[in-house]
């Protein structure tokens, strides 16, 4: 991301190792994780959602984190598994209300495959919503609720639209300062950010309903978090349910 200053530095920077958003890779290095997601009310979508085999079940080798992850982890990016011409939307059950959103996947085909799967699989289900920065953005994804998880594997950056750039409501990935780094979190945009972030995280949705649920999910009450930035949640925001639908 670009180089700023102020507030902007100090919102960025504040991790061990500089991470969008406090630890935003596909990550999954921090072992000894054991944070349960929700019970998966289907435990074999991911397979048939046609996104993965059983054989890509469990991390990558250099996206292990260790013996007792307790959530769904897969070898490798998903199979293509949406059709580009069709519509896809994003409901959004959260602990605040519901929030639809429009993704966009002639832009962004891979970045949107990669989340259609994963709300498919279930792997959202009862995630935390473990940054929010007020007037900045809202971030989740992460089924530890560190900011260092992912779901074992990494997904390949995408051209942004020029069309396209990080104004309120926008929904984009979240990565680190490497490219080729995103893997399961994303954040929603809850101010204009035009300027703000250079244009590296892959922007696939827009919040079309449920602003006033985002605009109240921004004004959680937050702590400090580990890294030192004024963003972790005092009470839970969860991520109840990811339902995609198809057109």
């Amino acid at each position: 991301m670009s180089r700023v200053s102020g507030w902007w530095v100090a919102l960025f920077f504040v991790c061990a190792v500089p991470l969008v958003g406090c630890g935003t890779s596909s990550g999954e290095k921090g072992g000894g994780i054991g944070a349960p997601t929700a019970a998966i009310a289907n435990t074999d979508a991911d397979i048939s959602s046609g996104c993965w085999s059983a054989a890509d079940r469990g991390a990558s080798e250099g996206e292990r984190t260790g013996s007792n992850v307790t959530f769904q982890q897969w070898s490798k990016p998903p199979e293509m598994a949406i059709d580009v011409n069709k519509t896809y939307r994003a409901t959004l059950d959260t602990s605040g209300g519901t929030i639809e959103i429009e993704l966009f996947p002639k832009e962004s085909p891979i970045t949107v495959n990669n989340f259609v799967c994963l709300a498919r699989a279930g792997y959202y289900d009862g995630t935390p919503f473990h940054r929010i920065v007020q007037g900045f953005v809202i971030q989740g994804g992460d089924p530890t609720g560190t900011g260092s998880g992912g779901p074992g594997y990494r997904i390949q950056d995408e051209p942004i639209s020029p069309n396209r750039n990080y104004t309120k409501g926008v929904v984009a990935m979240a990565r680190t300062q490497q490219p080729n780094s995103g893997g399961s979190q994303f954040f929603i945009c809850t101010g204009d950010l035009t300027g703000k972030l250079g244009k590296s995280y892959m922007i696939f949705g827009q919040v079309t309903s449920g602003m006033d649920v985002v605009d109240a999910l921004d004004k959680t009450p937050t702590k400090s978090s580990s890294g030192g930035e004024k963003s972790s949640p005092i009470d839970p925001v969860t991520l109840n349910k990811v339902t995609i639908t198809e057109a």
